[in-house]
């Protein structure tokens, strides 16, 4: 069987390269390969600390560099070129199999028995817009899958950008007083929604109206003469399911529409019984069968696998005190300000840089402040360019996305959990569809999201077993703690803040979960 020469060979290539910086990778190489053989979707979980540093790739390469037909490896850009520049060509000259590996937008033709690389964007657009050009049946693989909802999205959201509006005047010469009116109407009534940080405001029933006012215009004449992506928006801008939101910007006055589904299961439903799929990613779920994820995505039944982060070289120290103020409260920046001081004093000397994620805007302005007028230059916002001794002060979006090119820190802050907020127009648009639905949108969309988001934010502490500090009482006394917790084991619990935390490898924790 495919499971026992994948064993074989991985086993073999691991000892002849003295690599064991991962235990996992011979379960996980014989899963892969049982999934292919037994054309059994299967979703394997790993941490995101694995995820991060690429630990997972070799188990995964064995299969498909020994299956005997064509396979599809989907991943993104930055893990293809790591794959095409070390792990594949060093793992087909061992095995000297000489499978073909070919990274590339098309299938290419009759006879291919190779591995092909795709990017998500590629896959999912095939599939989506229904040009079945790859395939069916060809044993596939996902890596960083648990992105897959957001790449999906982002394929199904239509945008309609100024010069969208022009395209449509030169389609209906008759209408362009109309369509210029519209357009006036609509910047208006977008206008005058409040300003907020996110430049996004949900489009609302009395521009809905204008809409389809125009809309009712063009059917009137013919709607086959609209270009494709306002016959695409037409169909969709009034969904039930559908989010309409528009993107403001002021200095210009100008504004783009967008439409995107609220939930994704529906459109990827089919996909799964196209192809034999592996999905390998982290944060799919706290449950070790990713029962809500596998509901989101339209996956059915599967075989589910769970790997935990090693408690003795991944668990990062959390500090978590008590007594707290609530972040709503106006006391939360005061007593914030001074655990901010008392961990920046125990962490002086460790010559590292310390991260401090602050999603507020006005309050992260007002704490990089205060901190720069006793820290100085060290103090940061929202940059790449850290000296050693740094302190970052950042949301949760620049962190996530620049911290593989920032220094590994020793201490991360968390002044707030990371649950979406309802000031975002989009949040609040999937909270009311929800709602509406009569479903549990705090368990079926924030929490899920802020678990996903902190098992990212932590896991470059869990390489050097840093020290985490969670400024936010509420995992304390909320129902919802006790998951958030569980999301981010391995850790060892403390209550203390001193300098030995930062200056002895083994520091003595209180409690390790």
């Amino acid at each position: 069987m495919i499971e026992v020469e994948v064993h074989r060979q991985l086993h073999a290539f691991l000892k002849d390269q003295g690599s064991h910086s991962w235990p996992h990778h011979l379960t996980i190489a014989r899963l892969v390969a049982r999934a292919f053989r037994l054309r059994r979707n299967a979703l394997i979980q790993i941490s995101a600390s694995a995820q991060q540093q690429g630990l997972h790739r070799l188990s995964y390469l064995a299969p498909l560099m020994l299956w005997r037909e064509a396979v599809i490896l989907v991943a993104p850009i930055a893990a293809q070129q790591q794959l095409l520049r070390a792990e594949m060509p060093h793992l087909n000259e061992w095995m000297q199999i000489q499978k073909p590996i070919l990274a590339a937008d098309h299938w290419p033709g009759h006879g291919f028995k190779g591995v092909l690389l795709l990017t998500p964007e590629v896959w999912l657009h095939d599939y989506l817009t229904q040009q079945y050009q790859f395939p069916a049946n060809i044993p596939t693989l996902i890596d960083d899958a648990d992105q897959l909802e957001a790449w999906t999205r982002q394929q199904l959201t239509f945008s309609l950008h100024p010069q969208a509006w022009e395209q449509l005047t030169w389609c209906y010469p008759q209408l362009i007083e109309q369509i210029r009116e519209t357009r006036i109407k609509l910047t208006r009534a977008i206008f005058q929604h409040p300003d907020n940080p996110y430049s996004y405001t949900l489009i609302e029933p009395q521009e809905r109206t204008i809409l389809s006012q125009l809309h009712q215009a063009v059917l009137a004449l013919d709607i086959t003469l609209s270009p494709p992506i306002w016959q695409r928006f037409w169909q969709l801008y009034n969904a039930d399911h559908q989010l309409l939101w528009s993107e403001i910007n002021r200095q210009q006055g100008s504004f783009v529409l967008h439409c995107a589904p609220i939930e994704v299961n529906q459109a990827l439903q089919g996909l799964w019984s196209r192809q034999p799929v592996a999905l390998m990613g982290s944060g799919f779920d706290i449950e070790p069968e990713a029962k809500l994820f596998r509901q989101q995505m339209g996956l059915g039944d599967m075989t589910c696998v769970q790997f935990a982060a090693n408690p003795d070289t991944e668990a990062v120290q959390l500090y978590l005190p008590d007594g707290l103020p609530m972040p709503n409260t106006p006391s939360f920046q005061g007593r914030l300000v001074q655990q901010l001081h008392l961990l920046l004093m125990a962490s002086a000397r460790t010559n590292e840089p310390t991260v401090i994620i602050i999603e507020d805007t006005p309050m992260q302005r007002q704490v990089a402040t205060l901190m720069a007028s006793e820290f100085g230059s060290r103090v940061q916002v929202e940059t790449t360019d850290l000296d050693p001794d740094s302190i970052l002060i950042t949301g949760w979006e620049f962190w996530l996305q620049t911290q593989a090119r920032l220094p590994q820190p020793k201490l991360l802050v968390i002044a707030t959990l990371p649950i979406p907020s309802l000031e975002d127009p989009r949040v609040a648009g999937r909270v009311a569809y929800y709602k509406k639905h009569r479903l549990d949108w705090f368990r079926l969309y924030l929490l899920p999201t802020a678990l996903r988001t902190l098992q990212h934010a932590i896991a470059p502490l869990r390489r050097c077993q840093g020290v985490v500090a969670l400024l936010d009482n509420r995992i304390l006394h909320r129902s919802y703690g006790p998951q958030i917790l569980t999301a981010m084991s391995p850790y060892a619990r403390i209550n203390y803040v001193d300098d030995s935390l930062f200056h002895t490898p083994s520091a003595s924790p209180l409690k390790q979960h």
